[in-house]
This record gives structure tokens, C-alpha cells and sequence, in this order.
């Protein structure tokens, strides 16, 4: 089963709550990231998995949010 598909299964306040997690987690990445890059002795490669990471969260916010939110017909 695909995200997509995954997402389509669950209720909106399911969703909602799962937003508001995903949200949090890329926020703890952004700062771990920063901590690592700041530091200058974050290993390279532990930064470039954070920061991959940190995208699949931001796509699947994404994905949230196109589902919360309603389409208006213009």
C-alpha cells in the first residue's frame, strides 16, 4: 500500500494528528541539523540522511494538507 493510498484511508482527525506529529519531527530534525552544521563536526553523511529525511516529512505534511484542505472551485 502506497502513502497515497494510505492516506485516503484515514479520517481527517487521524490526519490532523498525525500532521501536528509530522510537523514536530521536522522541526526536531531542522534544529538537529542546524546543532551538527553549527558545530562543524557533524559527519557529513549523518547530515545528508537528516536532511533526506526531513524532505519525506515535508512531503508527506504536503500530502496532509492537500487532504484537509478543501478544493475550491473558482
Amino acid at each position: 500500500m502506497n502513502a497515497r493510498t494510505d492516506i485516503s484511508m484515514k479520517t481527517d482527525e487521524v490526519l490532523r494528528v498525525e500532521l501536528q506529529e509530522f510537523r514536530r519531527q521536522h522541526r526536531d530534525l531542522d534544529e538537529a541539523i542546524s546543532a551538527l552544521v553549527e558545530r562543524a563536526t557533524g559527519d557529513q553523511i549523518t547530515i545528508r540522511r537528516l536532511k533526506k529525511q526531513k524532505l519525506r516529512l515535508k512531503d508527506q505534511i504536503a500530502q496532509i494538507e492537500d487532504r484537509l484542505t478543501p478544493d475550491i472551485i473558482a
